[in-house]
């Protein structure tokens, strides 16, 4: 039920935009796939936060700082992109440390019908995903880059900010993005893998997330307030007792290009497992490819 809202101050070619390593790849025959998977497992810890009080503006723009006190925590995401009335599902799993702003994630690929993946072989062979402040890594890349090299992307120049581009939205640009939370609806309580949680809707405010976020997260965000065409970013985001973000999802829209179909993504975040130890290396600078990235 809703309660009350808030406002801050006053066949098929092109059948799915693929995000992968940089650019929006158009891929063939891609296969359909539901929206965000909201199974997340159980996981937790205790925190001291009281938002019942607060107004819901103030709960999520606080969001990402509760994800910093509670540390690491386990993720899984959906990406469902739809070009066109063709929709096709990117998942990742793995866990992320918000003190550190480092993750490492697992991105599966989907497969066509005949069992192909994006690059046209056999099976599903994941993507590892290393997430770093201003920066994306990726092994098994394919497109001729090496098994055992890592392809780096700067992500303050991407023009989406790593919101889309690698398949997976950063957790704590997910959450950052709640700093520009406007148009808030208060929807209610309900339980989601377990734990209650409250329900708010609302619209991000690109530009207003990017000047509030944290030094590490401001440049990412500062490239996407300046590459998408709409800074309005709708939202829902459930919060759990001690202010921590468990799930939100984000629908961002765009033109694939001049003239092109709009395209429609709907980034699916879950959080779980809070206080787990999260290690993360990112890869020396032997490890990682400089070479030319094919095309497809």
């Amino acid at each position: 039920m809703v309660v009350q809202q808030y406002r801050y101050g006053g066949g098929a070619r092109a059948a799915c935009a693929l995000a992968v390593a940089g650019v929006m790849a158009v891929t063939a025959g891609c296969s359909s796939g539901d929206g965000g998977d909201d199974g997340s497992g159980a996981g937790d810890g205790s925190g001291q936060r009281a938002v019942a009080a607060e107004r819901p503006i103030d709960v999520l723009g606080q969001a990402a700082d509760a994800l910093v006190e509670a540390g690491g925590a386990e993720a899984r995401t959906s990406m469902e992109t739809a070009v066109g009335g063709t929709r096709v599902t990117i998942r990742g799993q793995g866990a992320y440390d918000f003190r550190k702003q480092l993750g490492r994630l697992k991105v599966v690929l989907p497969q066509d019908a005949a069992g192909k993946d994006a690059a046209g072989k056999d099976g599903h062979r994941p993507i590892t995903e290393l997430l770093a402040p201003g920066a994306l890594y990726m092994k098994n890349r394919g497109a001729g880059v090496p098994d055992d090299k890592w392809v780096r992307i700067d992500t303050t120049t991407l023009k989406d900010g790593n919101l889309v581009t690698g398949g997976v939205t950063d957790p704590m640009a997910a959450a950052e993005l709640l700093r520009g939370a406007d148009q808030v609806t208060y929807v209610g309580k309900s339980e989601l893998a377990g734990v209650m949680v409250r329900h708010y809707r609302g619209v991000a405010d690109l530009g207003r997330a990017a000047r509030d976020a944290s030094p590490l997260s401001r440049g990412a965000l500062s490239a996407a307030a300046k590459g998408f065409s709409n800074d309005a970013v709708p939202f829902d985001a459930y919060l759990d007792e001690d202010g921590r973000l468990r799930k939100v999802r984000h629908r961002f829209s765009f033109s694939s290009e001049a003239g092109g179909p709009e395209v429609s993504v709907v980034s699916t975040l879950l959080l779980y497992g809070f206080g787990l130890p999260v290690t993360v290396t990112l890869p020396d600078d032997d490890d990682i490819f400089t070479g030319r990235i094919q095309q497809g």
